[in-house]
Parts: C-alpha cells; sequence; structure tokens
C-alpha cells in the first residue's frame, strides 16, 4: 500500500513536472520575445555582400548607377561637381525560423555628407551644429519641407538636402504599412530600405557605423521546452497504461537489488574479516574503521547511496594486508627498515586488489592513499593537502583513531586525553584540520564511545 502511495505520487509529480515545463515554455518564449537585441556592424562587415555568421545580418549595398552635383557651400562659384551621389540599399536578413520585430537602425557617419532620400520608413534625425544636438523624427524624407523641421540644410538645383557632418547620424524605424512593409521580416527573408547620400567625389563613407535594435516573435512550437512537455505527456499516458506491469517489474527488481547488496556486504564484510583474523589485535578494526569513516560522511552531509559506498571503501582500506606476512603483522617488537616497507606496500597491494572492482567507484584510492599525511610527509605517493582523495582523508582520520584506541601487539591502547590531544597537534600535520575536528566533535558528544 505504502508502494502504490509512492508511485501515486510520483504519477502526480510528474504531471506537476509536465505542466510545470508547458507553462515555462509559454514563459519562456513571451521573455524571449520581450528581449531587445542588439548587433553594430561598421567597416568592411557594414559594406559588403556577404554575410556574417549572425541571426541578423545588414549590409549597406550600393547600387551601381550614380550622378553628381555642386555644392557650392561658400559661394565660391563653383562650376564643376564636387559631390557625388550614392543610392544604398540596407539588406537585412532575418536568418532565424523567428520573425523580426520592431527594429531600428542607428547610423552613424563619419564624414561630412548630405542626406536626400530614404524610403520605406521614418527617420530621427540627429545633427549637431556649434555643439548643439538638433533631433527631428521626420516621416516620410520624401515629403520633406526644411521649413517646418529645425534642421541645418543646402539646396541645390531646387532640391533641398540635410546637411550631415561627421558623426551625426540619424535612426530608421522601418515602415509596417501594407504599401512599404519592411516590418516584421519573415524567417529567411529580408528587408531592402534604401537611401540617397552625396558624398564628396573621391570620399566614401566606409568607416561609417550601423547600430540594429530588435525583437524576435518567436511561436510556441519553435520552443524545445514545448516539445519536452508534449513527449512527457505523451509517455506519461503510456505510463499511467502499463501502470500495473511496470509495478510488478519494479517489485521484482527492488527485491534482486536487496538481496545483491545483502550479497555484497555480506561477502566484503567476510573478506574483510579475513584480514583481520590474521592479527587477533587488531580483529574488528576495518568494520569500525568504516563506521567511524560513515560517522565523518554523514556529518558532511553524505547519504544514501554515496554513503553506503563510502562505508564499503573504508571497509576494505587494509586489504592489501592479505599479502603482508603474519609474522611481520603480529612481530611484537620493533620492525625492522626491510620490513616496514613490505608493511608500507598494503597500501599498494590493496589498490592493485581493488583496481578491477568496478561496482564501487573510485573504491581502490581508500587503500592506495589513507596513509597519506595533509603535511605530504605519508606514503606510497607523498601527496599533500586536497591532493589527496576526500575518501582517504577520512578514512586517514577514523583508522588513525581506531589504532590509538585499539591494544595492539606491540603496546595496549592509548589514554583518552593522549588521543584527544593527538588528534588536536596533528591537525594539518597528519590529519585533513576539518575530518579532525569532526572526529573530535563526535567525541566530545558522545556519539563515539571511548574508555579509560
Amino acid at each position: 500500500m505504502e508502494k502504490r502511495k509512492k508511485n501515486s505520487g510520483i504519477f502526480i509529480v510528474t504531471l506537476i513536472l509536465i505542466v510545470t515545463l508547458f507553462t515555462a515554455s509559454i514563459i519562456k518564449t513571451n521573455m524571449y520575445n520581450k528581449k531587445r537585441h542588439q548587433e553594430t556592424y561598421a567597416g568592411s562587415s557594414l559594406f559588403t555582400s556577404e554575410e556574417v555568421n549572425n541571426e541578423v545580418n545588414v549590409r549597406l549595398i550600393p547600387r551601381n548607377s550614380t550622378w553628381e552635383k555642386i555644392f557650392d557651400l561658400n559661394n565660391e562659384g563653383l562650376t564643376e561637381s564636387n559631390y557625388q551621389a550614392y543610392t544604398y540599399d540596407i539588406v537585412v536578413s532575418n536568418d532565424t525560423t523567428d520573425q523580426v520585430l520592431d527594429y531600428s537602425m542607428k547610423l552613424t557617419f563619419s564624414n561630412d555628407l548630405f542626406l536626400a532620400s530614404a524610403w520605406n520608413g521614418s527617420l530621427e534625425i540627429h545633427q549637431n551644429v556649434n555643439d548643439e544636438e538638433t533631433v527631428a523624427l521626420i516621416p516620410d524624407l520624401r515629403q520633406f519641407v526644411p521649413s517646418e523641421y529645425d534642421l541645418e540644410t543646402f539646396t541645390v538645383d531646387g532640391e533641398s538636402f540635410i546637411f550631415l557632418h561627421t558623426g551625426d547620424y540619424f535612426v530608421y524605424t522601418p515602415s509596417a504599412t501594407m504599401n512599404a512593409k519592411e516590418m516584421p521580416i519573415e524567417p529567411y527573408e529580408t528587408s531592402t530600405p534604401g537611401i540617397i547620400l552625396y558624398v564628396a567625389i573621391g570620399e566614401n563613407i566606409e568607416e561609417s557605423s550601423l547600430e540594429i535594435d530588435y525583437s524576435f516573435h518567436k511561436t510556441l512550437v519553435h520552443e524545445p521546452l514545448f516539445w519536452i512537455s508534449m513527449v512527457g505527456s505523451f509517455f506519461w499516458l503510456i505510463a499511467a497504461v502499463f501502470y500495473a506491469v511496470l509495478s510488478i517489474q519494479e517489485k521484482k527488481f527492488n527485491e534482486r537489488l536487496e538481496r545483491d547488496n545483502e550479497i555484497i556486504n555480506e561477502s566484503i564484510e567476510t573478506f574483510t574479516g579475513f584480514i583481520d583474523a590474521k592479527d587477533q589485535y587488531t580483529n574488528g578494526h576495518s568494520k569500525r574503521v568504516a563506521i567511524y569513516t560513515k560517522m565523518i560522511a554523514e556529518e558532511l552531509g553524505y547519504e544514501g547511496e554515496e554513503l553506503d559506498r563510502i562505508y564499503y571503501t573504508a571497509l576494505l582500506h587494509d586489504c592489501g594486508k592479505i599479502g603482508v606476512p603474519d609474522n611481520i603483522l603480529s612481530k611484537p617488537g620493533k620492525l625492522t627498515k626491510e620490513e616496514f616497507e613490505i608493511i608500507k606496500s598494503h597500501t599498494i597491494r590493496g589498490g592493485e586488489i581493488l583496481k578491477s572492482f568496478k561496482s564501487l567507484k573510485d573504491v581502490e584510492k581508500g587503500s592506495l592513499y589513507h596513509h597519506e599525511r595533509y603535511d605530504g610527509h605519508g606514503y606510497p605517493e607523498g601527496l599533500a593537502g586536497e591532493e589527496i582523495p576526500l575518501i582517504a582523508r577520512m578514512i586517514c582520520v577514523a583508522d588513525s583513531f581506531d589504532a590509538m584506541n585499539s591494544n595492539r601487539v606491540y603496546r595496549k591502547k592509548l589514554t583518552k586525553e593522549y588521543i584527544l590531544n593527538e588528534l588536536e597537534v596533528n591537525k594539518g600535520k597528519q590529519f585533513d584540520p576539518r575530518f579532525a575536528d569532526i572526529m573530535l566533535k563526535l567525541i566530545h558528544e558522545g556519539k563515539i564511545k571511548m574508555v579509560d
């Protein structure tokens, strides 16, 4: 019954998640559509027929046909043309699956010139004269009447031109009317408004820059979260139909998994029992170290399968001693240098034994590195600080504590006062200070019992 309630809860939570994803797809689409995008083009990236790798590309492409006029700005009686007209198509390409909406372009000029015409949109002119900026909004430049605007203009052959100095700019907002529809730009389509400029002969405007500001209109079907929620709904329905069958299969699987875990646990404990049995003084050492290490890990917030993995890794930390001769392990006197090297080799032996144990991730690191010291003076590799795997640093404290708190062939167990002092003074030397502090805390709180 409890399991059935749990599964029902999973179905409800899954359904809530699907609804949440669907709602998120709507919210995400709306937020995306509200976001403003900006791109800047200048020099060769603007005056080119090639597209750059952007979602929206803008190019200023001049037409071949040009003509010339005389702009006698200082009434010098000029008789030869000194300005040439350029007709530019402003090609705006939408290379996305979404519509481009509500876009505008700011074109800033690199030299003095005259604006003659622009079409399919309105212009907001920003003109600087005598260090004062004049701003004028012109709905349609083809119907421009100079007297209606406070702008600096120049008239040639009865035609009025807007004088734009270096650094002056205009903001072009495209038309959305049916007669001159430049907006929105459909997916993989282009919009091509245009302007006519007069530039001094021999000069060009290729150092000018253009900034485009725009937003996208994405439909819900182009949002991945929408399809994830739809696919989730489909599979949720299938899961609901086959719920009874899956429940039976899950029950059988869990029973088999529980049996497998029991076998693994019993096998590991039996194996470590063989190791501890080699020396009556260290009998139970592996299990106690595993328990202490698990307690340290719990204080760090570990739980579930990860906590079990830490326990099993600590349980196997001394497995390399299976290859150490009994006469060395049980020797009551001081070890020779050669005998000590054999003892030390149990870390490497353990690492080799456990290397092929793939069921427990990194299990060999506990055996290989639990005699490394935090100050770098341990063995077998002389690792220091954070270089030592975390599991090995936890086992190091637990292993040393149990060694001091147990009778050994060469000495009786040490006093509580001595052990606490050793844990304290060896923080940052033999032990990771954090784990030594946790061990001291567990002892002071009575979670780890010590009897003098």
